[in-house]
């Protein structure tokens, strides 16, 4: 009898699972997806916006991680595979924009003079004096980024060059993130006896990059998601699942109508606020663990200004600190990936860790905040041609410290055969996710054998 799997869940996570079931348990295994919204592809989403497409959730991926492009390779999509145009972005603190800061590691200075002009001279000498100041480090620590950086650097590195980067990848700050999540390398430096920060920051540099930081898809996401689904061969039932249970073969997973579907084999490719209800009499440790992971949501107003709109030739603008913006970051897309078509495309985004403008405000209101916004910043006044809002609600896992650990628990009490993949685990952009996916797809072929 050939194996069947079911795969809960149709963001990047789950379609990249569906796709390695399919590759590695061959042509004739059952493959289903089961996610009750309108479309897969989870918080990657492909807009038409002034006649242009546009990602309007994760818009880039990490190009020296090799997940993605390698994906790519594999389905033939390595044509379709951008770069960016070279464009760096600012930081709005302030008042002011600033260049953002060379020489860091999300933000983190290798050199005091990176930050010149972005905070004040007292925090510069205080970080030229850092490797003189007694400095204790125990290997496999993972404190806050805002407790190390803040420390041994000072409040306004963290606040003004450090927060900016990592509320625009997580839409938390540096108290909800690990450094160990946020700085891996830096970390690892640590570990291996860097006598003090500026050491380790100097150690945990990446080497010079010949080419985009950043990659993209042409077309948007939705031709890689559009290509996992047609290889995967997958059945999409669009229903939610409300349990899984034990069964004679494996597992039988009951939707939200009753029905019953078995499967040899299950990843539950979920958000981790949904995963605890899906497990707790499965896996009550890991389904504790997943509801320990506080998760944040955020807003993306995605706009199309009149081509000729004077905008800066910068990628974007990441926002320090509170102020009179309520933006967290601005992305200038037709200036970070080129112009395409006749319109500006720029999309802003809101909501951090500590608020729930995602839930709470209304799409008008982000549409004026956001006019409000580009005003304050670039001194424009324009009507959008087109544009539309999206919510990404309880999408942003945070990395807090100790994260590696608890996913490892996690993992560590799940039966055989039920697998976990998602943002929550192993990081938080699309790189992560493919690695997550391939991960839990190996695990269930392996068990399953």
């Amino acid at each position: 009898m050939s194996a069947s799997y079911c795969v809960v869940g149709g963001g990047i996570s789950g379609l990249v699972a569906a796709y390695r079931l399919r590759v590695a348990a061959g042509p004739d295994a059952s493959i289903t997806v089961l996610d009750p919204a309108d479309r897969l592809g989870g918080v990657l989403r492909t807009e038409r916006i002034g006649g242009q497409p546009m990602d309007v959730g994760a818009e880039a991926f990490v190009a020296r991680r090799p997940e993605v492009p390698a994906l790519l390779a594999e389905l033939g999509l390595s044509g379709k595979q951008i770069a960016t145009t070279g464009a760096r972005p600012l930081i709005y603190s302030e008042g002011r924009l600033h260049p953002l800061p060379k020489d860091t590691v999300n933000g983190i200075p290798a050199r005091p003079a990176a930050l010149t002009g972005l905070v004040d001279d007292a925090t510069v000498r205080w970080m030229l004096d850092e490797p003189r100041r007694p400095f204790t480090w125990r290997p496999g620590a993972d404190p806050s980024v805002a407790d190390l950086v803040g420390d041994r650097f000072g409040e306004q590195v963290v606040i003004r060059s450090v927060d900016p980067l990592l509320t625009g990848v997580y839409s938390g700050s540096s108290a909800t993130i690990g450094i160990r999540a946020a700085a891996p390398t830096v970390a690892a430096a640590l570990d291996r006896g860097a006598r003090n920060l500026t050491d380790a920051v100097n150690a945990a540099l990446p080497p010079p990059l010949t080419g985009s930081v950043f990659g993209a898809v042409d077309g948007g996401y939705t031709v890689l998601l559009d290509e996992l689904v047609r290889r995967s061969g997958l059945r999409w039932a669009q229903v939610a699942v409300r349990g899984v249970q034990r069964a004679p073969r494996g597992w039988e997973l009951i939707d939200d109508e009753g029905a019953r579907w078995p499967a040899d084999g299950v990843v539950l490719a979920v958000p981790a606020p949904r995963l605890p209800a899906l497990i707790s009499d499965l896996a009550p440790n890991s389904a504790a663990v997943a509801a320990s992971i506080p998760v944040a949501s955020a807003a993306v107003v995605a706009l199309a200004l009149p081509g000729g709109t004077p905008l800066p030739d910068q990628s974007g603008v990441l926002v320090a600190g509170r102020g009179p913006l309520r933006t967290k970051a601005v992305t200038l897309s037709s200036r970070k990936w080129g112009r395409r078509g006749s319109v500006e495309l720029l999309r802003l985004s809101f909501g951090r860790f500590s608020d729930d403008v995602a839930r709470n405000v209304g799409d008008e209101e982000l549409l004026t905040w956001s006019e409000e916004d580009l005003k304050t910043l670039f001194g424009i006044s324009v009507e959008p041609v087109d544009h539309r809002v999206v919510r990404w609600i309880d999408a942003m896992p945070q990395y807090g410290p100790g994260h590696a650990d608890r996913v490892a628990e996690l993992r560590a009490g799940l039966p055989p055969t039920l697998a976990v993949a998602g943002a929550y685990l192993d990081g938080i952009g699309v790189p992560a996710c493919v690695a997550s996916a391939t991960r839990a797809a190996a695990a269930l072929v392996v068990d399953g054998r």
